[in-house]
């Protein structure tokens, strides 16, 4: 399959069942790579005789690698073979958690973890890929299930690396997600058919068409708008869920909020479902289911805080709520400009991940001044405004 160049599905055919899986699993694996080590800091902290200060640098340099990545990287697929560039990845990934494994200082790890943030870009790589190869009438479903893949290897990611670093060690952790990107990369190698670029930019001018396709398309800008606001919400809770249960009244430890975070999983396995919906109903209409989703968990939150099974009940549907707005807003970017679908993609990701970052950091100081309520309260008034991004009349 791997001989044959793909602009995109002329046939309307569905892909085989073999193709998807590997899809959604290579996006899943990919993503899983930036959360393995936020289990193993402590176990990390003590290998290296580092303050906890200074073990913060190896997930926030992830993230950043991610970040840039996005910004750098993701619009390559637009100019060059995805299929290519998901490979040179998934070895420089690979390199990168193998240099992780065997790191002799802390100096060694950081680098290896901003490396790590650039390489899993690849996922958002796969992404686009799919919704090429999806017939369109099927795009969301696609889409969903590929996403599905991803958000299950976030989610799946802490647990796995928790287990096997206090069994085998942090070390072994890294070897085992090398080994799994590169068996990932033989399997892309045989299974993933090529594609023709879309565009004969250079580099900087593909870079300088991010913000032309920003200015020119009004549902481009409210999509990221939209959706960078629902992680805003998002980010803000789980960012501080720890921080709160390890307070008084519940004195719970990490391990309880990892247990909130499996609940989490169920958001994440419908996502399938609101691909299938927006291929029905019309993406516009889930994206505003998601985002009213959003806001009512957050306001039943905010007016009964502190009810556990209130937090666990809330974490299952706003989590739905954001993965089924962004499936919509991830269907309706990749109609706008089929050329450009890498470059789309990058733009949303920019935004969400920009709105991850302010969650995070407006959460901490919400949660220091007016408690746990008042991060609830934020992440409602959040979600609430994206509702109106999407209400609001298009003037495209």
């Amino acid at each position: 399959m791997s001989s044959h160049v793909i602009t995109h599905n002329q046939s309307g055919t569905s892909l085989p069942t073999s193709l998807m899986l590997l899809l959604a699993t290579g996006a899943g694996l990919a993503a899983a790579t930036l959360y393995y080590s936020q289990p193993m800091l402590g176990l990390l902290g003590e290998a290296f005789q580092s303050p906890p200060g200074a073990m913060g640098l190896v997930p926030t340099l992830t993230q950043l690698g991610y970040a840039l990545g996005i910004l750098l990287l993701a619009p390559l697929g637009d100019r060059f073979d995805r299929r290519r560039i998901i490979l040179g990845k998934a070895v420089a990934l690979s390199a990168a958690l193998l240099v992780a494994a065997s790191a002799p200082s802390l100096g060694v790890l950081l680098a290896a973890s901003l490396t790590i943030g650039l390489a899993a870009t690849l996922a958002q790589d796969i992404v686009p890929a799919a919704a090429t190869l999806a017939p369109e009438a099927q795009r969301g479903k696609m889409v969903g299930t590929v996403m599905t893949g991803l958000l299950m290897g976030i989610l799946l990611s802490r647990v796995v690396s928790g287990f096997v670093a206090e069994h085998l060690g942090w070390r072994t952790m890294f070897v085992a997600a090398a080994v799994s990107i590169a068996l990932l990369g033989v399997a892309v190698w045989h299974g993933l058919p090529r594609f023709a670029p879309t565009t004969q930019l250079s580099y900087g001018a593909l870079l300088g068409s991010l913000a032309t396709l920003w200015l020119r398309h009004s549902g481009l800008r409210r999509a990221a708008l939209a959706q960078g606001l629902l992680s805003l919400g998002f980010s803000a809770f789980w960012s501080t869920l720890a921080v709160m249960l390890h307070a008084a009244p519940f004195h719970l430890g990490s391990s309880a909020a990892g247990a909130f975070g499996l609940a989490g999983a169920a958001g994440a396995l419908a996502a399938p479902l609101a691909g299938r919906l927006a291929d029905r109903q019309g993406p516009e209409r889930v994206a505003r289911l998601g985002a009213a989703l959003m806001t009512g968990a957050f306001v039943a939150m905010a007016l009964s805080p502190g009810q556990l099974w209130l937090i666990a009940a809330g974490a299952v549907v706003f989590d739905l709520g954001a993965q089924a707005a962004l499936i919509a807003h991830q269907t309706l970017v990749y109609s706008i400009e089929p050329a450009a679908r890498s470059r789309l993609n990058a733009v949303l990701f920019v935004g969400m991940f920009i709105g991850m970052a302010s969650g995070a950091l407006l959460g901490s100081l919400v949660l220091g001044h007016w408690g746990w309520q008042g991060v609830c309260a934020m992440a409602a008034l959040a979600g609430l405004t994206a509702l109106a991004v999407r209400l609001w009349p298009s003037a495209s």
